[in-house]
């Protein structure tokens, strides 16, 4: 059974924005002097221990960072609650019964390279096209305002950003992202059920979606790009949500030469070591992202990749 933890952080301020979607305003019992004491697209770990059922213990998972750095006062968190969980002990559950002033568990020591200069190294200038499920838009909201802090006046035309949730209510952060558009970001929110959401008048389909081939011509169009200009030249990929998100979006995209940062992938795709990965993901369930054993499915990515790549098949 897992120890109990030591409570070092209170929540501040918690924000339902449905039913079974929050956010989650924490306040760290040490200070956070350094301006620059994690990298956005990273993240800390939140725990609770369980007060009601003890023989469980404690349960901590990793969160990703919603907050800039520069917002050390109190690190914010987008967090869904898990109504099927694998867990006897899920994390949701227990921060779901949480108030402004309750205590918890934060660690200040942040992890994760899917970060900016990770990926796609510091002098990158192509496009980041950013993919999110649902609470998958962590990551990329704490860049963008990670950027436009660090200057108010910062053009952002080098940010696509793609939101996909169920439903119209599920688009958190949706007005801050239509601010950033202001600032020269794209903005392509979509809604994966929308017959139960007669007053939307949005983008319909999973996120991975916007990258069918009977809709990439108009989603090239939508970020600036032309037809024809998603390419690794041009831009590069980051997905942050579940396999099938992940899966979807590999594998509609190897045919323009996008190649997924993941050494098991590389290897079986036959990828060359000096071609660079334009593909880059965080998970948050263990599902494999493409399933190696499927020998029909890998062969046909890789002959896509390498008729892409103009590499002999």
């Amino acid at each position: 059974m897992p120890k109990p933890l030591t409570y070092n952080a209170t929540l501040a301020e918690r924000i339902d924005l449905t039913d079974a979607l929050s956010i989650f305003k924490v306040t760290p019992d040490e200070s956070l002097s350094d301006p620059a004491w994690f990298v956005p697209g990273q993240y800390v770990v939140l725990g609770m221990n369980n007060e009601v059922d003890t023989d469980k213990g404690s349960v901590r998972r990793a969160m990703s960072i919603v907050s800039a750095p520069q917002e050390r006062d109190a690190i914010e968190f987008y967090i869904r609650f898990v109504s099927k969980p694998e867990s006897e002990n899920p994390l949701t559950h227990l921060l779901w019964k949480t108030k402004p002033g309750d205590r918890l568990f934060m660690t200040t020591r942040p992890a994760g390279v899917f970060t900016v200069p990770k990926c796609l190294g510091d002098d990158n200038d192509r496009m980041k096209v950013c993919v999110a499920a649902g609470t998958g838009l962590a990551p990329f909201t704490s860049m963008l305002r990670h950027d436009k802090i660090k200057n108010p006046s910062v053009d952002l035309r080098d940010y696509a950003v793609m939101h996909g949730a169920s439903y119209p209510a599920d688009l958190g952060y949706e007005e801050e992202m239509k601010a950033y558009t202001e600032m020269g970001a794209y903005y392509l929110p979509t809604v994966s059920r929308p017959k139960e959401a007669p007053d939307w008048a949005g983008d319909a389909g999973r996120v991975e979606d916007y990258f069918k081939p009977e809709r990439l011509e108009d989603t090239e169009t939508r970020m600036g790009l032309g037809k024809g200009g998603l390419t690794p030249k041009n831009a590069a990929i980051l997905i942050c949500g579940l396999q099938g998100t992940i899966s979807q979006t590999i594998v509609r995209l190897v045919g323009r030469g996008f190649v997924p940062d993941n050494h098991r992938i590389r290897a079986a795709l036959d990828v060359p070591k000096e071609i660079p990965s334009s593909i880059f993901f965080e998970q948050y369930d263990k599902t494999p992202v493409i399933d190696l054993k499927n020998e029909e499915l890998v062969a046909d990515l890789k002959s896509q990749l390498h008729q892409a790549l103009g590499l002999n098949v």
